[in-house]
């Protein structure tokens, strides 16, 4: 056998060099074609709210009866008082900020950023819920359940916020979270363990353990876990201050460190799945049940496992706002954050990176929401058709396609993977 000569090697280091820019250079394309859908879903979602607002605004109607010039500046004038105000009151008024980063004021910087921190805030227990949703999916799974789950996450982290005194800080908050998990955990368990042992379908059984969750804890509420002063009120004790999550500011500030919990745990979720044996068994399941059980995986192990998975990362929403936000546990915890889950799961394509920032849009949205029925008068309603708007598009991908004249991605590229089905499979 010959050695190579120096040209030789030469050129197999120039080949070598080129195809792994060509790789990089396809994986910026699909990356790029992969969040293209999604952007103009959103884009797409926000011209059809601001038709929405201009058919439902009385100001329109009576700039059109008296010219059809004055009703043109009433709709440009309702839409943009509106997309502004709920612009201010997600991210900030641009002005007030950089006015208050002139003065170096530490009180007014806080307050021209807050709307901001808030919006970061409501996204944090949907972090948290869109990974509920989103790993059981990776798992072939549709766990409804995540409101229920909730809930359940909730009451476990209130229960030991509150009976358990004299830890310190750094042992009682983890225990209170991991109390959370757990009870989340379980209440998906159960729907995974029918799944796996009866082959009762999970969509169902979540359903029917929601119900029980709301149930249960309206007599954990109005009995065992009551507050003694409350009135009879179905309402917990509050939480000791050391099960407390910390928030970095005064009040009204709610900014806390459950945010970067929220994130660290999309991380964890991220690596379990593309970077264990675990996830890949997961995965697996998901895409191809006949495949695995073939190969030797276990259905029954993965969907028992994946459905715990799932309800623990949905009862650390819970516990997120107990030890965050709310501090005691009422009846009225959730407004609809497990139900907006599957929504957020779908627009981030079951991927952990892509459920944070859909998570992180649904919670400047839901903030900028206030605001904008304060100045304009607006029902905060139109902000939940913008996300069901935003989420029809995302599911239907080819009516993007067909508006935006975009070639359908062919047969082994990643934007493909975004017009699946449920999961992205």
């Amino acid at each position: 056998m010959t050695n190579k000569t120096e040209k030789e090697k030469n050129s197999e280091t120039v080949e070598e060099v080129a195809n792994e820019a060509l790789t990089n250079t396809m994986k910026k394309k699909s990356l790029g074609k992969t969040l293209l859908i999604p952007a103009l879903a959103v884009l797409s979602g926000l011209i059809l709210g601001a038709i929405i607002i201009i058919t439902t605004s009385e100001e329109v109607y009576s700039g059109f009866q008296q010219s059809f010039g004055a009703g043109l500046l009433a709709a440009w004038t309702v839409v943009s008082t509106s997309y502004s105000a709920l612009f201010r009151g997600a991210i900030g008024d641009p002005a007030y900020m950089f006015q208050a980063l002139s003065s170096g004021n530490a009180l007014e910087i806080r307050r021209a950023f807050n709307p901001f921190l808030e919006s970061l805030v409501v996204s944090t227990p949907y972090i948290f819920a869109g990974l509920a949703v989103a790993l059981g999916f990776r798992a072939g799974l549709f766990n409804i359940g995540v409101e229920g789950q909730l809930f359940m996450g909730a009451a476990a982290a209130t229960f030991v916020g509150y009976s358990i005194k004299g830890l310190p800080g750094f042992i009682h908050m983890p225990l209170a979270l991991l109390a959370g998990a757990i009870g989340g955990g379980l209440w998906g368990f159960i729907p995974g363990w029918l799944k796996a042992k009866t082959g009762g379908h999970e969509v169902i059984n979540t359903i029917m353990m929601n119900w029980i969750a709301f149930r249960l804890t309206e007599w954990l509420l109005t009995g065992p876990m009551t507050r003694p002063d409350s009135g009879r009120m179905p309402v917990s004790p509050i939480i000791e201050k050391s099960a407390e999550i910390p928030q970095f500011f005064p009040a009204p500030i709610r900014f806390h460190l459950g945010f970067f919990i929220a994130l660290g745990f999309a991380w964890l979720v991220y690596w379990l799945l593309f970077k264990t044996t675990w996830g890949f068994n997961l995965r697996t399941v998901g895409a191809n049940p006949r495949a695995a059980k073939y190969a030797g995986m276990s259905i029954g192990k993965n969907t028992m496992l994946a459905m715990f998975l799932s309800g623990a990362l949905a009862g650390l929403a819970g516990a997120n706002q107990i030890l965050a936000i709310n501090r005691s546990m009422a009846i009225g915890l959730s407004s609809g954050y497990g139900y907006d889950s599957i929504a957020l799961a779908l627009l981030g394509n079951s991927h952990p990176a892509g459920v944070v920032f859909a998570s992180i849009l649904f919670g400047t949205l839901r903030n900028g929401a206030t605001k904008m029925m304060v100045a304009t008068s607006i029902p905060i309603d139109i902000i939940s058709i913008l996300q069901a708007l935003i989420l029809m598009f995302v599911a239907a991908p080819a009516i993007i396609r067909a508006i935006y004249r975009i070639r359908k991605p062919g047969v082994g590229e990643q934007g493909a993977v975004f017009s699946g089905s449920w999961g992205g499979k």
